[in-house]
């Protein structure tokens, strides 16, 4: 989750599910424009171990969603490659890629998903997040070339089903499609009782799941229709961010901003190899550079070492009680049952283990660098 959102409810976006979140009881807030379910009844803590245990719901149709179409897919690949660092060139039919839109000194604009889907040359898919969707789409359209052209995908809807019994519910509503063996970061088009979707093994959460794209229309019916099985639960905004905390996995607007590049952020895995010999994309320079001698700065894992947690903004200090960093994110991790935070530290005090202290209310609380994620993720890879 973002930090407070200025939005009143006269001027909220509603999502396709808004209705149903209601009925089900959740507590409706202002997040990124849109008024969004933080929990249902049952509360975050149940609602993250639910995810953990079983499958959890989550209505991501807030995110921006839009295609790139070009005349083939070099064409198309290339002109995405001018702003992102990832290898969209040699993406693969059906496979999706994580990456970052870059500004021109390398910091991130924003981080996405970007999907080759089978079968269709020259097009692209990309999932952007929902706090800085008008900011890449303006971006796109100053700096695609005149034959790529973008289409914003208001009218679709975007469902996440997570945890380790997705694989299986998914697979009741659509069993001629072996939806089971899809490995992680692959996609592909496939329909639910005659409903088209578009269907990825990808999620934020760390857990095995899927993000199901389908028209905003037969949103409300498909998401009754998983809520209908015993394994799978509504989650809210609150254990998203518990979940996702716990993984490691970066926000925007915490772990990633356009003063941060993506080495600095331990993103380098999602930069390919040949980008980082040729480069070609916005900020190359940074990036390289910091390849090459290492970041002054990385995000960490931070454990504490009582009960208090630390949320984004605490000071990091060294034993001596100098400054060295600040916490971006930070909140108790019920899989884990302590404290946990992520931040940035100078370099020399990234290593695991090293001790640190957190500031909270003019006290210092102790606690440790630690190794990234807090719990383990359980994507599927295949047979």
């Amino acid at each position: 989750m973002t930090s407070s959102d200025p939005s009143t409810a006269l001027d909220l976006l509603q999502t396709p599910l808004h209705a149903l979140h209601v009925e089900l009881g959740a507590r409706m807030v202002p997040f990124a424009g849109y008024e969004m379910p933080v929990q249902y009844p049952a509360g975050i803590l149940a609602e993250h171990l639910q995810t953990r245990a079983a499958a959890g719901l989550f209505d991501v149709s807030h995110m921006g969603q839009a295609l790139i179409e070009g005349p083939n897919h070099a064409a198309s690949a290339q002109a995405l490659e001018r702003l992102c660092p990832a290898d969209i060139v040699n993406l693969a039919p059906g496979r999706q890629r994580y990456t970052q839109f870059l500004n021109e000194d390398g910091g991130i604009i924003d981080d996405l998903m970007v999907t080759r889907p089978v079968g269709e040359d020259g097009r692209l898919s990309l999932v952007v997040n929902a706090s800085r969707k008008a900011v890449d789409f303006d971006l796109l359209r100053a700096k695609l070339p005149a034959d790529v052209r973008l289409t914003v995908l208001d009218a679709q809807a975007l469902i996440a089903l997570q945890g380790p019994k997705a694989a299986s519910v998914l697979a009741r509503l659509a069993p001629r499609e072996n939806i089971e063996a899809m490995p992680f970061m692959s996609a592909r088009a496939m329909q639910f009782s005659g409903v088209e979707a578009h269907v990825s093994r990808s999620g934020y959460t760390g857990e095995d799941g899927f993000e199901i794209s389908l028209a905003a229309v037969s949103a409300d019916a498909f998401a009754r229709r998983l809520l209908a099985e015993a394994e799978v639960k509504p989650i809210g905004l609150g254990a998203r961010d518990s979940l996702r905390l716990e993984a490691g996995l970066c926000l925007y607007g915490h772990e990633l901003d356009e003063a941060i590049d993506p080495i600095e952020a331990g993103l380098n895995w999602s930069i390919q190899k040949r980008r980082r010999i040729e480069g070609g994309f916005s900020g190359a320079a940074r990036i390289q550079a910091a390849l090459a001698t290492g970041p002054k700065r990385k995000r960490v894992g931070i454990r504490l070492a009582g009960r208090a947690p630390a949320r984004d903004g605490a000071e990091i200090v060294d034993q001596a009680g100098a400054i060295i960093g600040i916490v971006t994110s930070g909140g108790f991790g019920p899989s884990v049952a302590a404290p946990i935070a992520m931040g940035y530290v100078g370099a020399e005090f990234a290593t695991s283990g090293t001790p640190i202290g957190l500031v909270v209310r003019g006290k210092t609380l102790a606690a440790d660098v630690a190794a990234l994620p807090f719990h383990p993720h359980a994507y599927y890879r295949g047979q």
